[in-house]
């Protein structure tokens, strides 16, 4: 069942990268993972450097993919982002975004700015 979910996991996400990198996206990193967490993508829009959390529903039911992504889960990405930032010698006037992307179903939802760090 694990190995199921994981691979799924894997399927989904690789369909947001090609969705995203055929909206412009630059895929820098995917499945960082430190002691803090995992971020599933790293990447650029533009000038901004994002950190993108990959959600995947069957269906809309419980609000769908992107109710997904609660407090907890936000803030072990932001601080999984902070390390990597460190970890990389980002310079701190370096523009972040935290993103997610929402599957549901056959549908690909992009939300920009889903979330701010504190």
């Amino acid at each position: 069942m694990a190995n199921s979910t994981r691979q799924t996991g894997a399927e989904k996400e690789n369909l947001a990268v090609t969705y995203l990198e055929k909206q412009g996206f630059i895929v820098k990193e995917r499945n960082f993972r430190s002691r803090q967490g995992e971020i599933d993508v790293i990447g650029f829009d533009g000038e901004y450097l994002v950190f993108l959390e990959v959600k995947y529903r069957k269906s809309k039911s419980f609000d769908g993919a992107l109710a997904a992504v609660g407090d907890t889960k936000k803030r072990r990405i932001c601080r999984t982002a902070d390390y990597y930032l460190y970890l990389k010698h980002i310079p701190q006037e370096t523009p972040v975004r935290y993103d997610v992307v929402g599957i549901q179903g056959e549908e690909i939802i992009w939300i920009k700015n889903a979330f701010f760090h504190r």
